[in-house]
């Protein structure tokens, strides 16, 4: 989205429903204080994503860093100016500018931008209203998303403790893929992405996340930030809850605090180089060059030859990469489409080969994936879904393959047999498991 640059000068236009907020809500009036607050004016001659189509003329706006506030904000009802001012105030606090930047890196072509501004106006939304303020209505909110898109049973407030804005989003998109929609069955409903879309625009939502102000910074940076915005969030709603008002005061759980861990993408490549460095094996036909000094000492002085040790061989062994890929696992089709998209980088960077085991109760097929092409491989395996859980066939299979590398996508609900011996074991798991694997690493996906 094209907004424009900063306007010098505070906002007059905010000046008095900022005012209020800092009254009302003593979390917001020490979330505010980090924000710069601007007038600014929709550009609407300005090339605009074809993804974010729609009312150009949100009342308020973002880039992360800065607040804008549009005319259509001075036409609002007070207490609904006071309420925006918390909705971008929020954006900022909880990264969402910046948010939307890193996952844009990671899903590439298949990101939404609109679809992530839908996720985060929802859940945005669904705090404030939770918390008593007043926003224009109708507006988007968790609860509507739940229930006409996703079909998820668990009442709004507490679905702010299930999710964060990249996980809403990637539920929305997958929705749309299975099929999960209220009208199951209308030929012609939307669903999944399809239906956000219905009930955003039912719900007058204008796209207000702008893309990040700093084109420039590192993960460390981002994740300094995030760090940073958590402990001032963190102080902030617990000012409120010493005040006994606000937001604070409400002691709601938000699972979209922005977080500082390191992506699962970076710890898989982190943890696959060090499971495929490149190693010399024993060559038991050409003896070491330490025992054959030795052994010629020992002919000389007449004493018994040592025991024999072998030489490393010349050439190199090609890494070994076995992937299982569970068909009951509960994964969305979004996160099996980024790990599999990490799994062929990391087989064209260390030359390794790449086995792919389908499996359920079961192993259904195992393929060799060529490394030209090999994302459209990926694409053409047959992952039907369904069916119980069992490890044992697909263990003994990737033992066959004497793996350097073992990565499991699965839900972890079945029973785990004993440690292959030999390779490096990665659980990546949906979300968090309902057991600790004795052995191997967890990447929560």
């Amino acid at each position: 989205m094209s907004f424009p640059g900063p306007v010098p000068g505070h906002s007059p236009r905010a000046t008095r429903a900022l005012q209020k907020l800092a009254e009302l809500d003593p979390a917001f009036a020490a979330l505010a204080l980090w924000v710069e607050h601007r007038d600014g004016e929709p550009d609407r001659h300005a090339t605009r994503d074809t993804t974010l189509d729609g009312d150009p003329d949100a009342a308020a706006w973002t880039d992360g860093y800065r607040i804008y506030y549009g005319p259509a904000f001075e036409h609002l009802p007070d207490d609904c100016q006071v309420g925006i001012a918390a909705h971008q105030i929020l954006h900022v606090a909880l990264r969402h500018p910046a948010r939307d930047k890193a996952l844009r890196s990671r899903l590439g072509p298949a990101f939404s931008p609109r679809l992530f501004n839908i996720a985060a106006d929802a859940l945005v939304n669904e705090t404030l209203l939770a918390a008593g303020y007043a926003l224009p209505r109708p507006c988007l909110t968790l609860g509507q998303l739940q229930t006409t898109v996703l079909q998820d049973p668990v009442p709004a407030r507490r679905a702010l403790a299930k999710w964060d804005a990249e996980a809403l989003t990637l539920a929305l998109a997958d929705a749309g893929r299975t099929g999960r929609t209220a009208s199951e069955g209308a030929s012609d409903a939307p669903h999944g992405a399809g239906a956000a879309e219905a009930e955003a625009q039912a719900s007058a939502f204008a796209p207000d996340i702008a893309a990040e102000a700093r084109s420039g910074g590192d993960a460390a940076e981002a994740a300094q930030d995030n760090a940073e915005w958590r402990q001032r969030l963190a102080r902030a709603l617990e000012e409120g809850r010493l005040a006994g008002r606000g937001i604070g005061a409400l002691g709601l759980r938000l699972a979209d605090i922005p977080t500082s861990e390191i992506p699962w993408e970076r710890q898989l490549r982190q943890l696959a180089a060090r499971a495929l460095i490149h190693a010399s094996w024993p060559d038991w036909a050409r003896p070491s060059r330490r025992w054959t000094a030795i052994d010629a000492q020992a002919q000389v002085l007449g004493r018994q030859s040592p025991a024999y040790e072998p030489g490393q061989s010349r050439t190199q062994r090609v890494p070994l990469v076995a992937v299982g890929l569970d068909c009951s696992s509960s994964v969305d089709d979004q996160r099996l489409a980024m790990l599999l998209s990490q799994i062929a980088g990391i087989a064209r960077r260390s030359g390794a080969e790449v086995h792919v085991i389908v499996f359920d109760d079961g192993v259904r097929s195992v393929t060799k994936l060529p490394l030209a092409g090999i994302e459209s491989a990926l694409r053409r395996l047959d992952l039907a879904r369904g069916g119980g859980t069992d490890y044992e066939e697909v263990f003994a299979a990737a033992s066959a393959l004497a793996p350097s590398l073992l990565i499991m996508l699965t839900d972890l609900d079945a029973a785990l047999p004993p440690p292959p011996r030999g390779p490096t074991v990665l659980w990546a798991v949906p979300e968090a498991p309902p057991q600790v694997p004795r052995y191997g690493t967890v990447l929560d996906l």
